[in-house]
């Protein structure tokens, strides 16, 4: 099951992530991401969150019109976003795309890319989408294909220490088996030499980013 997640953050590029819902999509909102479901002519099942971003007026409607809405109080250890990440993949999401979780609050927009890495999440293939840029994270044993136009700009980046074992295909600098160390720039900026790349990781954690207006949704995922 896919399911596309609506975060309170900025749309940068609205048509774009317009385009990446799909038929079939379990749509969810963290809280106000709702207002961002609408803007892109989504329409929410599911509102999790502490709700504080919401008319209070609007919340019997809502309920009226068949959304289930899953209320926490304001004083909470998780984001909404966390809530909401928790709860689809609970409930069996096994790809979810996140939009609207990039912004311009470093502190929700750096939390938002390490909850990728969480090992309670780490049943569902998870993508943070914001227009043209893409955001996930491989774990150790996987391996990702993208799909984006040759010079399309991937970058690797090493959590929790040391990535090892990483081999690339279809990049402009290639590594077999290789080792990205962590707090280092060297998966920085590399590109797409065709219309597809390959990433593999042998053990760690590796942020991988597909960045640019032209980056196209992702190709197969090899658990």
């Amino acid at each position: 099951m896919r399911a596309v997640i609506f975060a309170n953050g900025y749309l940068s590029d609205p048509d774009t992530d317009r385009a990446r819902l799909r038929s079939g999509d379990w749509i969810l909102a963290a809280d106000g991401g709702l207002h961002n479901a609408r803007r892109l002519g989504a329409s929410p099942s599911v509102v999790i969150g502490d709700l504080d971003s919401i008319d209070p007026e609007e919340l019997p409607a809502l309920v009226a019109s068949g959304v289930t809405l899953l209320r926490h109080p304001q004083r909470k250890d998780e984001t909404d976003l966390e809530l909401a990440l928790q709860y689809a993949v609970q409930h069996g999401a096994q790809e979810i795309v996140v939009l609207g979780a990039l912004g311009d609050r470093w502190d929700q927009t750096l939390a938002n890319a390490l909850l990728l890495a969480s090992p309670r999440l780490a049943s569902a293939r998870i993508w943070l989408a914001d227009g043209g840029q893409l955001l996930t994270v491989l774990r150790g044993g996987q391996s990702i294909t993208f799909e984006a136009p040759a010079g399309t700009t991937l970058s690797l980046l090493p959590l929790a220490g040391d990535a090892r074992g990483v081999h690339t295909q279809g990049l402009e600098y290639e590594l077999s088996g290789e080792s990205l160390v962590f707090a280092a720039t060297r998966g920085i900026s590399n590109s797409l030499l065709a219309g597809s790349a390959t990433v593999g990781l042998g053990h760690g954690l590796l942020l991988v980013t597909l960045g640019g207006p032209s980056a196209a949704a992702p190709g197969e995922v090899d658990p």
